[in-house]
This record gives C-alpha cells, sequence and structure tokens, in this order.
C-alpha cells in the first residue's frame, strides 16, 4: 500500500478483559491521515491515549499504555490486527480499561476490518527501515531486527510440554498470510499456572472460549488446536503487536528466540531512542532505491 488507510466506517465489538474480567465494548471508528490509532476512554471523558511506545507502562503479561495516569491494558492483538491488514489510522472507542479478550486471537479483529472496509487516503505512507542490526538478550532470551527492504519475521519458542516443545515460524507479514496463519492463533496458559496467576490478579476473564489451555500432556479445549504450531504463531503475533507502537510501517527482518513482550518493548525502545538505526522512506522511495540496486 503506498498510502495511508482508515477504516471506512464505524464497527463494533463487546466482550470481557482477559485479565480484569470487566465487560468492556470497543467501537472502532474513521480518522485522519497521521492520526495513528488512538484509544479513546469513553468512560473517562473521552480521554485520548495514542498507541506509542511513548506511553507504554507495563510489559509482563499483556502490553498496556497509561496517559496521565489513565490505562488501556491488552493492546498488543488488535494493534497487532490494525498494523498487519495495513490500517494507519483509526479512533478506538473504549468504555473500561482493557481491551476484550473475545476469542483470544486476532480473527475477530480481522473479520472487524473486513466489515468495516478500508479507505484510503491520498497521503503517502510513510515506512520505518532499519538501517543496520538491532539486538536485545537476556536470561537466554534474544530479539534482532535486521536490515531488509520488507517486512519479515521469524519466531521461535520453547515450551517444556509433550504438545509445545520447540515451534518455529518464518513469514513475510502481509494482510493475507496474516488473516490466514497468524490472526487465528488464540492465548494459551497451562493449567499449573492458573492458580498463580489468578492470585496475581490476572486471567480473571479467562476461559476455554478465549484462551488455549494445556494440562500436563493434553489440551483442555474440546475442539483442540487450530494450528499444530498454534503457540509459536500467537507469539508472532503479540509480537507483531507491540512493535506496532513504533507508529510506523515497518521494514525490517525481526528474529525474536523465546523473547516476549518486554524484550519486544526494549528493543522497540531502543530503535527509537537512535534515529542513526532507522530511516523514514515513502513507498516510492523505496521502490527507486529497490529498482536502483537491482541495476546495479
Amino acid at each position: 500500500m503506498q498510502f495511508e488507510t482508515t477504516v471506512q466506517r464505524p464497527v463494533e465489538a463487546s466482550g470481557v478483559g482477559l485479565h480484569s474480567g470487566v465487560p468492556v465494548r470497543i467501537r472502532i471508528l474513521p480518522a485522519p491521515p497521521t492520526t495513528g490509532i488512538v484509544f479513546v476512554r469513553t468512560d473517562l471523558d473521552r480521554f485520548p491515549i495514542p498507541a506509542s511506545w511513548r506511553y507504554v507502562q507495563k510489559v509482563s503479561y499483556a502490553t498496556s499504555l497509561m496517559r496521565q495516569g489513565v490505562l488501556i491494558s491488552t493492546t498488543e492483538h488488535l494493534l497487532s490486527t490494525f498494523y498487519s491488514m495495513g490500517i494507519d489510522n483509526a479512533y478506538v472507542e473504549i468504555d473500561n480499561l482493557e481491551v476484550p479478550i473475545l476469542d483470544g486471537s486476532g480473527k475477530p479483529f480481522v473479520e472487524l476490518i473486513h466489515a468495516a472496509g478500508v479507505r484510503t487516503s491520498r497521503r503517502r505512507k510513510r515506512f520505518l527501515r532499519i538501517r543496520r542490526p538491532v539486538s536485545v538478550e537476556g536470561g537466554g532470551k534474544r530479539i534482532t531486527i535486521l536490515p531488509s527492504d520488507r517486512f519479515l519475521l521469524t519466531c521461535d519458542v520453547f515450551f517444556p510440554h509433550p504438545l509445545v516443545g520447540r515451534q518455529s515460524l518464518e513469514v513475510e507479514v502481509t494482510p493475507e498470510r496474516y488473516a490466514r496463519d497468524i490472526a487465528p492463533a488464540r492465548t494459551f496458559g497451562f493449567e499449573y499456572e492458573l492458580a498463580q496467576m489468578r492470585n496475581m490478579g490476572l486471567i480473571r476473564g479467562a476461559s476455554l472460549d478465549n484462551a488455549v489451555c494445556f494440562d500436563r500432556d493434553a489440551i483442555l479445549n474440546p475442539g483442540g488446536l487450530r494450528f499444530p504450531d498454534e503457540c509459536c504463531r500467537h507469539k508472532a503475533l503479540d509480537l507483531i503487536g507491540d512493535l506496532a507502537l513504533i507508529g510506523r510501517p515497518l521494514l525490517g527482518h525481526v528474529i525474536a528466540e523465546k523473547a516476549g513482550h518486554a524484550m519486544h518493548f526494549a528493543l522497540v525502545s531502543k530503535i527509537m531512542q537512535d534515529p542513526t538505526l532507522y530511516e523514514i522512506l515513502t513507498f516510492d522511495q523505496l521502490a527507486n532505491r529497490v529498482a536502483h540496486a537491482l541495476v546495479s
């Protein structure tokens, strides 16, 4: 896509927050060029919170944004979908503190965007292209981004469970591939962790309708998995949602090895605090550069 986009018409959904368990309704509306994605707390005098790395507050079991003490939690699935489906600008009205989990994946949000339609503006889209390798690592985990003229993702996870183990995914992220191969992957957890997480005030809204749950050697969900490597695909979904906080379409090859929200954000923060690591290009500038490289 060469030009910035927004949704064509308003759409809405309602459900519960995964961690808070609170009922919540969201409404996605068109926004002008250069707006970005902006959450609007309709229960708090329409207080706006831009979906930007500058407002990241918590990155443990979900990615939360906070501005002037006002919180929006579990933003990653919706932002992942906007980002991958090419939606640059939108207002997201929300009447509580957490984005609804719906079925635990990005699929319902893809369906919302399809129902809303896409409106293209006359403003040229500006891409953030990585100029040299950037890495963050620690505790046996690592995330790296290498220069590329496309948005490529390599995701590697490991969980010591007989139905998970080591899983890997390599994909060029396009709207079609995201909708088919990544969006349907659901959030997941392990039965032995549930009591501890609930004691921490987490997953109060979790159920087998919105998350995959593994016991010691089986899957508790009656329908089983949507993909044999659903866990890895969902981690890729989360990663894209966190990268969306950059605020521009990304050109680079992201390689994540057992990384999570905190490490994703550490990479985003490292990039955005050092302008020498990237350049901003329009589609035409990128196409001219690629054509010149091919001729050379």
